[in-house]
């Protein structure tokens, strides 16, 4: 475990340097040389590389936080820029998407060197029954994360259509009815893994008021609501467009309130490390 740890710095620059070469071969062929849509060879390149960015992010997670699952803030958003980014490579094999790492890629280096420069914490000890309400919790916030990605770009490209703004990187998304069709199938995976962590945490988490978790569990039951009332409208009438954009931000904004703001405000403007 010594001889890895040594390794860590390398590997975080590994990580780093694997993300920005997977960022800037997604985005050459959509800004730098005016084609638009990347060849297949070209995106299965940068594919290739973002994989070797996530073994090697999964790596200095694995070594700085000891192979336990650490919920301190800045290893929190590692972890999450992590899983971020395995599912945006795994969606860009199936789906023209990959477009979207240019987005997510660089703040997931940007998060590997952050957490590689603050101050090591030793993590929280977990029973079994925790590490699965905290990991499926993990993976319910990356789905919706990339979910509230996906929209954002929807709603930059459904802005350039309205006004005839036709510019080469609008080639590299698929259509807007398949791109509404992803988010709400992001959507509806994401409201099911949520429904599976409050389900976890009301089994496994009983002292909830000294842990301070009273808020968390608030926050995320109104983004669960706000999730769940997006999907039946979608089913019911059809809600698409603007209102499902906004909808998805605002229920990503609550989430992210929920996993971090209590977090930022403790570890990092306070100081205080539980």
């Amino acid at each position: 475990m010594r001889h890895f740890t040594r390794m860590l710095p390398a590997l975080s620059l590994t990580a780093i340097v694997c993300y920005l070469l997977a960022t800037g071969l997604l985005a050459w062929p959509l800004f730098g040389s005016g084609t638009g849509k990347p060849s297949p060879v070209w995106q299965r390149a940068a594919l290739a590389v973002a994989l070797l960015a996530v073994l090697a992010h999964a790596g200095v997670l694995l070594g700085m936080h000891r192979g336990a699952l650490d919920l301190h803030f800045f290893a929190a958003l590692s972890l999450v820029a992590c899983v971020v980014s395995a599912i945006t490579m795994l969606v860009s094999i199936t789906r023209p998407v990959a477009a979207l790492g240019v987005v997510v890629f660089p703040l997931a280096a940007l998060f590997v060197a952050i957490d590689q420069l603050s101050r090591p914490t030793p993590p929280e000890p977990m029973d079994w029954q925790i590490k699965l309400h905290v990991a499926v919790g993990v993976i319910a916030f990356s789905v919706l994360s990339f979910a509230a990605v996906l929209a954002l770009g929807l709603a930059v490209q459904e802005r350039a259509l309205r006004h005839r703004q036709f510019r080469p990187w609008l080639r590299a998304l698929p259509p807007l009815t398949q791109t509404e069709a992803l988010l709400f199938r992001l959507i509806s995976a994401g409201f099911a893994l949520l429904t599976l962590t409050l389900l976890s945490g009301a089994l496994f988490v009983h002292d909830i008021r000294n842990q301070h978790l009273a808020h968390v569990i608030v926050l995320t039951v109104i983004a669960w609501v706000i999730f769940g009332v997006l999907l039946w409208g979608r089913w019911r009438h059809g809600w698409r467009g603007t209102r499902a954009v906004n909808l998805t931000l605002i229920g990503m904004a609550v989430l992210g309130l929920a996993f971090f703001g209590s977090k930022f405000v403790l570890e990092v403007v306070l100081q205080r490390v539980p």
